[in-house]
């Protein structure tokens, strides 16, 4: 009986293994055609030039980029120039390489083709020993030249040629200008912390200075206390770190900012912070609660005398929310009626009486450009019945990280 039973489990292995072996022969088939392979080398070609020219147009990048590109287009050679036909790399990179592709008279005949296609129009040349010369213009979506790239093949280039060189520049001018895009928004962004580091109002550095000097000879350590709030509040404001940070850098410099406002107004500025331990470490775009707290202060006191602040940071599920809130004059509900985007830069000057809405806007736009525009301001107001303004974040942002790591300045 055991010698049956060990028969049959063998029978049934075999078979086991004979479907495993025919399952995998018929999978191979289905998902592994030579038009799938094909199809699967060309997109990941595509991706590794793509991840050159994302870096823009310069030798570096195209010399990485140029034979991904000349594999996409199935030529002998390939070159690439820059936007002022000034020659960048070549492919291959060698003279001498495939059948001499690149002899002095194809050589000439590149950099005269991308001369002339300069203007925007494909060039080609025929019969240059032998071979054929296609320069394709590299043109941005408004037209703008950002480049030529240059095919260089020994067979005639019919329409199936010239169709694949002509998509295969369209596809490198779009990476290079999403990276020019990139770049203009990082130029924007540095330009809105500047402009946020500009308007941290002046009459506030005045008063702190001034409360400190009150405090130098009736409380000297209190005055020391001070003055190093106010070097760790500027050291931060003013850091040559990225674009991003941590909530709880943020609100550690908040923290310093009420501490020497609080010295001036005494008692009758009350603030109180509720703050989730769980959104400490969520990422948000750098110097963006000074404005809304600053605006609070200075509204909420606006011909009062006193006043009070609620600041708090909430964990929603993926997403962190954190209101400031004041008891102060509050504004006109119809100045909000278009959002804050639109409501909070009215086109007057940035006067000490609207510079806040000019950071709320700033904050807006720093929000919806980092996060999509599910994660603006809201802002809700009525005269006389004080601000409150809510801010969204996500918890975690792919691509969007804290620069510079934990500020952390302490006391000395």
């Amino acid at each position: 009986m055991s010698g049956e039973l060990a028969i049959a489990l063998t029978t049934a292995l075999i078979l086991a293994a004979v479907a495993a072996v025919v399952l995998a022969v018929r999978t191979r088939r289905v998902v592994a055609t030579p038009t799938e392979r094909a199809v699967h080398t060309a997109l990941h070609t595509a991706s590794l030039a793509a991840r050159a020219l994302r870096q823009g147009l310069d030798t570096e990048s195209a010399g990485t980029a140029a034979p991904f590109l000349r594999g996409l287009t199935g030529t002998d050679g390939l070159a690439l120039f820059d936007g002022d036909g000034q020659l960048l790399a070549r492919d291959p990179d060698r003279s001498g390489a495939v059948d001499g592709i690149w002899d002095d008279d194809i050589l000439d005949a590149c950099d005269g083709a991308a001369q002339q296609s300069i203007s925007g129009e494909r060039r080609m040349l025929t019969h240059v020993k032998a071979s054929a010369v296609v320069a394709q213009p590299l043109l941005a979506e408004n037209g703008d030249m950002l480049g030529v790239l240059v095919v260089v093949t020994t067979r005639s280039p019919g329409p199936g040629m010239l169709g694949a060189v002509g998509e295969v520049a369209r596809y490198a001018a779009s990476q290079i200008e999403l990276a020019e895009l990139d770049a203009s928004r990082a130029r924007l962004d540095r330009a809105e912390v500047l402009a946020l580091r500009a308007q941290i109002s002046p009459h506030f550095i005045y008063n702190a200075l001034n409360t400190i000097a009150s405090f130098v000879r009736t409380d000297p350590d209190r005055a020391r206390e001070l003055i190093l709030e106010f070097a760790d509040f500027t050291r931060y404001s003013f850091r040559a770190a990225g674009q991003y940070t941590t909530l709880a850098d943020e609100l550690r410099n908040i923290d310093r900012y009420l501490t020497l406002e609080r010295a001036r107004f005494g008692a009758a500025l009350t603030v109180t912070l509720t703050v989730a331990p769980e959104v400490l470490n969520v990422v948000v775009p750098f110097l963006a609660l000074q404005p809304l707290v600053e605006n609070a202060v200075r509204h909420g006191f606006a011909g009062r005398g006193s006043g009070s602040i609620e600041l708090v940071a909430r964990d929603e599920g993926s997403d962190c929310v954190i209101t400031v809130e004041d008891d102060g004059v509050g504004m006109d509900p119809d100045a909000l009626r278009a959002g804050p985007s639109d409501a909070l830069s009215d086109g007057s000057p940035a006067t000490d009486g609207n510079s806040a809405h000019v950071g709320l806007t700033n904050v807006d736009h720093r929000l919806r450009a980092a996060f999509g525009n599910d994660y603006g301001l809201v802002v809700e107001t009525a005269i006389g019945a004080g601000t409150k303004v809510v801010m969204r974040v996500p918890k975690f942002r792919s691509g969007v990280r804290a620069s510079g790591g934990a500020f952390g300045v302490g006391k000395q």
